[in-house]
This record gives C-alpha cells, structure tokens and sequence, in this order.
C-alpha cells in the first residue's frame, strides 16, 4: 500500500528511518524506542530508568545521533552546579558589562547520566528548562533550541549517594521508560553487533532538526474525539481517588497523556487518536508520577499494577457513539506543518 503524500507520510517515514536507525544499535527492544520517538514528537522528556549495563545512555545517545542536531551530555554528580547546567554571567573586562556563557542545557538533545546523582538544588535547575523551555538569568529570559528534549537516566536499584527526583522533577518527564534484559537471541546478537567497534561509531543522522520541528507541528494537528480526551481524564483522574495512592497524577499527566496519544496516532500513519493509543502510553506516563501508600509498598503493589487496575476498571468509549476521525472541519497532517490543533 502505497503512502499518503503530504506531512502525514512524510511523518511516518521520517519516523521508521530513526527508528530503525536507533534499533540498530538497541537489539530487541522496539516498543522503547518508539516510546522515544514518540516523546520527542510529543514535545516531551523522557526518563530512562533501569539496572546498569543494559543500555539506558546507549539508547539515549543513539537517539541524539540519529537527528542532525545538537547534543550535549551532563554526567550528574554530587558536585556537579546548577550553573553547570543553565551557565553563567561573567563580566567582561573589555566591555565593562556581565556577559552570559550558555551551559549545557542550551542543545537540542541534552543527555542527563544519572540525574538522581546530583543534589535537589541541582536538579531544580532542570526545571524551567524542562517546562517552558527557556533558562532565565539575572533577569534576562534566554530562549532554548528547538526541538528540545531532556533524556536522562538514573538507577533505581544503587541508592547508596543518591538523591531521590523530587516529584515535581518527574512530574516535568513525559514518560519512563525501563529497557529491561534482553532475549537471548537479542544477547547473542548484540555480541557479535558489538564485538567490534561500536555502532554508534558508525551511526549517521538520517533526519535533521528542521524536519522533527515540522513533524512536531504536524503531530499538533492529529484530531483528539470528546469521548477519547474524556478517558483520558477519567484514567488520570482515577489515580486520585485510588485508595492505594497517596498521591496522584497531575493535570500536566492529563495533557502528557494526550499528547504522547497523538504523536502516537500520527507514528501509525493516522489523523486521529484511537482509545488504544491511550491505553498503550498510560503505564509509561502515568505511573512515574504517583506514590504508593506504605500499606501498598508492603503488599508489594507497584505504581504499574495500579495504572493497569484502573485501565481495567476504566470504561472505554464506545466508538458507535461518537466517532474518532472528525468529520467537519477535518484537520489531517497533510495540512501546513504550521497548522495547530488540539
């Protein structure tokens, strides 16, 4: 089946090329790296999180190296200074006035190693960054690139030296993801694909940064039905009421939620969100963002098995009562990637 002309086919083949060019160097593991993907389109951030040696900053490089852009990478450590990472203000003898030198917040992609290594005060320099997109100093507001996407990584299991993310820090990630050990057959590959030099040695973008600021505008106008925007805040909302919860999710999830749900759409070649597409991305969003009671941490219930109750116990609209495409004032991505929707 031949593909749509226009933004929409554009997207899709943009998207198969990074993905297959990040699959290249991550060996079995294709739901995360379209979770990836899916994050950068959605305009948000992702965090990485896992045991060590199964590939959290591999994947997190191969994504950057895959899109023509800028990439930074900050090694989060005890000592490591909030003016590490917005920059500073210097005074410049010459010219007898503060003259400001960017940290490495200011790339495309910036890539966090262990981002729960660094002290809270540290860490709360990420989060003007992280939600408006700009780094504000001295007074003076500095406007960052675009597209911009944080990925960081952290160990959940090493907890010795670390600082635990604030949940207003995780609450700024559109989604966690955790890589998992590989499959055998996966194992037995990645030997012989890195028993030489290293893939990513050999790894050339196969997009540039224009073309992902025009997918991204293009995501923006993927139609979201009544009925699925108000199962997603039946989802999120069902988090705050949950008994095993002490905390639930915000209205920021609710809006994370649906737009990972349209980036999500417009990966399948479609101009509408499916309930489906919710129901896939809600473990991923929401779960990194809610606490559990200490009565569910010593019944061993996890965020994740409470995400997957409530997906359970959710209705999910029905399709015959309201359709998902739009049928007036239909807004599909072959539109001008200018366009805005939903």
């Amino acid at each position: 089946m031949a593909e749509e002309p226009g933004a929409g086919g554009e997207l899709t083949t943009t998207g198969e090329r990074v993905h297959r060019s990040v699959e290249g160097v991550i060996e079995g593991k294709p739901e995360v790296v379209r979770l990836s993907l899916t994050v950068l389109l959605a305009e948000g951030h992702l965090l990485i999180e896992d045991v060590p040696g199964v590939g959290k900053t591999m994947l997190a490089k191969a994504l950057a190296r895959s899109i023509d852009c800028s990439v930074r990478r900050i090694q989060f450590t005890p000592d490591l200074l909030p003016s590490d990472i917005t920059g500073v203000s210097v005074y410049d003898q010459q010219r007898q006035e503060f003259e400001f030198k960017p940290g490495a917040i200011f790339a495309q992609i910036v890539i966090g190693d262990e981002i729960n290594r660094a002290s809270p005060k540290t860490q709360s320099a990420l989060l003007e960054s992280m939600e408006e997109r700009q780094v504000t100093m001295d007074g003076q507001t500095y406007e960052l690139p675009s597209p911009f996407m944080v990925v960081a990584t952290q160990n959940p299991v090493e907890m010795e030296g670390t600082y635990p993310l604030p949940e207003a820090q995780r609450d700024r990630f559109m989604a966690r993801v955790s890589i998992g050990y590989p499959s055998p057959a996966a194992e037995l590959q990645m030997l012989d694909v890195h028993g030489g030099p290293s893939p990513l040695d050999e790894l050339q973008p196969v997009a540039h940064a224009d073309e992902i600021v025009k997918l991204i505008d293009a995501v923006r106008t993927v139609h979201v039905a009544e009925a699925v925007r108000r199962y997603a805040v039946d989802l999120v909302a069902a988090t705050r009421s949950h008994p095993d919860l002490r905390l639930g999710a915000s209205p920021r999830a609710t809006l994370h939620l649906v737009r990972a749900a349209k980036a999500a759409a417009a990966l399948a070649g479609r101009e509408y969100v499916l309930p489906d597409d919710v129901q896939s991305l809600a473990v991923a969003v929401l779960a990194h963002r809610l606490l559990p009671t200490a009565q569910a941490q010593l019944n061993r219930r996890t965020a994740e098995q409470i995400v997957l109750e409530i997906l359970r116990r959710t209705p999910v609209p029905d399709p015959s009562a309201q359709p998902w495409r739009q049928h007036s004032h239909n807004r599909r991505l072959q539109q001008p990637p200018g366009a805005r929707g939903l």
